[in-house]
């Protein structure tokens, strides 16, 4: 068994510490992830159901819980029926960032959310094709470190970064941007018309 202490670290850490040992295990191995809240058990849990993966947990006694995965060793009792054929959506997927805040409320709260899912994106298994950047979205590809190092990783794993000129001029900006190119209304109009799917977090 494979043992993850994830006691401590912020979302999304727990979920994507514990798809690092999955991909490490070997065949038929359990990881088990230590957390410290009902949230990360959750999201473990989320996580190991949609990845088809034997699930148990519990408390650990010490106000701690603990999440066992095993890869690969659930049965589903769907097994036995045909397969349904999807069509793949076609275009490329969009990511569009309109603010360096994720959601309404508190703005600490709501930068704190954005780092974390900018970072999230670097943890997919596929990246996105494009990361597309406007109004207060332009502050993350010039003047926020941690965002802008997670932007980096997403452009060398082949994500475009196009942030809007003009907001980068509105604020100031236009010097200091860190990741990625410029664009202008146009292209942002027809990359969005041609995307397969827009994802506005």
């Amino acid at each position: 068994m494979m043992t993850v202490d994830a006691k401590g670290m912020a979302c999304p850490l727990p979920v994507v510490e514990a798809k690092k040992a999955m991909a490490q295990a070997a065949e038929g191995e359990t990881i088990r992830v230590l957390v410290d809240n009902a949230i990360a058990v959750q999201n473990l849990t989320k996580m190991a159901q949609q990845k088809g993966c034997a699930l148990s947990g519990g408390e650990t006694g010490d106000g701690n819980y603990y999440v066992e995965i095993t890869p690969g060793a659930q049965t589903s009792v769907e097994a036995d029926e045909p397969a349904v054929c999807q069509p793949l959506p076609s275009g490329k997927t969009v990511v569009v960032l309109s603010s360096d805040q994720m959601g309404g409320g508190s703005e600490q709260l709501g930068r704190a959310l954005m780092k974390a899912f900018v970072f999230a994106l670097t943890q997919m298994d596929a990246a996105p094709d494009t990361v597309l950047l406007y109004n207060g979205g332009a502050k993350l590809s010039s003047e926020v470190p941690e965002t802008i190092a997670d932007l980096k990783k997403l452009e060398e794993a082949g994500c475009e970064i196009l942030t809007c000129g003009t907001c980068l001029d509105f604020y100031s900006l236009t010097d200091r941007l860190a990741v990625g190119g410029v664009t202008n209304m146009y292209a942002i109009c027809e990359l969005l018309l041609q995307a397969g799917k827009v994802i506005r977090p």
